[in-house]
């Protein structure tokens, strides 16, 4: 007989949403330690710890030093902070929380796009600066979104979310993804360049990684063109920053809203300087309501996993382990 799960223990590095600590600790033997850090695990802490809810870095050497890890369940739909693929090696899975915040960061991207394209934020800030009495209306923009086409780099769950929102908006829709969607009713293209070339405002929402590094660049940001809008709800690892700066700078495009950037919580001074682009703090999925469904979705990863012997959110790299043996 499996031992109650009060005898499990499961390791929190580092911080961890509230509600997700408080669900784990009620379920199960719940550790913390400082940050995934292995000189932090003693032989007895490591001959303990089954699993691990994580949404701090995990790297194979963390791995490595549980030799009893089962599962790694890792907060957020994003999940390149964990060595996914080591885990798979050590036949442990990693599981994430999609699905309950993808109808989040779709509202986020819309009104990132409506806010950049539209400039409300600096038309706000014109009426509380007592501009609007003071000097008149706000400057009409330059930018609209009637007659606009979107691309949308990334046709995941979050992709075609927004391609529905942008649907709604009476804008065609075109995307880019490493393969063609099945289903989908939205024009495919193989190639980024060939998309961003192909429309005028492009909102990438493509995981980071490796196969993503700077993907969205020089090249990528001259193929959008002087009418261009590009705005970022996924990770900031995919843009090249310094070419984004120049191509805003010297109206290679004309605006970007990001609300990820490649060095959070620093934001290049470059970028802050610009007043073609409109920027968030990593708000994406930021109300109470969605961080503590994604925190329930990790306690319940967990959960299922050693009662039902099954994950219910692996990601693509651990699926096949997504049963315990």
């Amino acid at each position: 007989m499996s031992a109650p799960t009060s005898e499990i223990t499961i390791l929190v590095p580092g911080g961890l949403h509230p509600h997700a600590v408080e669900r784990v600790g009620e379920r199960f033997r719940l550790v913390r330690i400082d940050r995934a850090d292995p000189a932090l695990i003693d032989a007895a802490l490591a001959a303990e710890v089954r699993g691990a809810a994580v949404s701090s870095p995990v790297n194979a050497a963390f791995v490595d030093a549980l030799p009893k890890l089962e599962i790694v369940a890792s907060f957020g739909v994003g999940y390149d902070h964990v060595d996914a693929a080591h885990c798979a090696k050590r036949g442990v899975v990693v599981t994430n929380t999609p699905d309950v915040l993808t109808e989040e960061v779709a509202d986020t991207a819309l009104g990132l796009l409506i806010n950049t394209v539209r400039e409300l934020p600096k038309a706000e800030a014109w009426l509380r600066d007592g501009k609007w009495a003071g000097e008149g209306n706000y400057p009409l923009t330059a930018a609209t979104l009637r007659g606009r086409s979107v691309g949308i780099f990334g046709m995941g769950r979050i992709g075609q979310a927004i391609a529905r929102r942008i649907e709604a908006f009476g804008l065609p829709v075109s995307y880019h993804n490493r393969r063609k969607v099945e289903g989908v009713p939205y024009t495919y293209h193989a190639s980024l360049k060939e998309m961003a070339a192909a429309v005028d405002t492009l909102i990438s929402v493509a995981p980071g990684g490796t196969s993503t590094e700077k993907a969205v660049n020089s090249d990528i940001l001259a193929a959008l063109g002087p009418d261009g809008v590009f705005i970022n709800v996924g990770r900031g690892s995919t843009v090249d920053e310094p070419a984004l700066v120049k191509a805003l700078s010297d109206g290679t495009i004309h605006a970007a809203g990001l609300d990820v950037f490649a060095d959070e919580p620093r934001v290049p001074d470059a970028l802050l300087a610009l007043p073609n682009v409109c920027l968030l703090p990593h708000v994406g999925s930021a109300t109470i309501h969605t961080r503590q469904a994604m925190a329930d979705r990790v306690a319940d990863n967990l959960v299922s996993w050693f009662t039902e012997g099954t994950a219910i959110s692996p990601v693509p790299e651990t699926a096949e382990i997504a049963r315990r043996r």
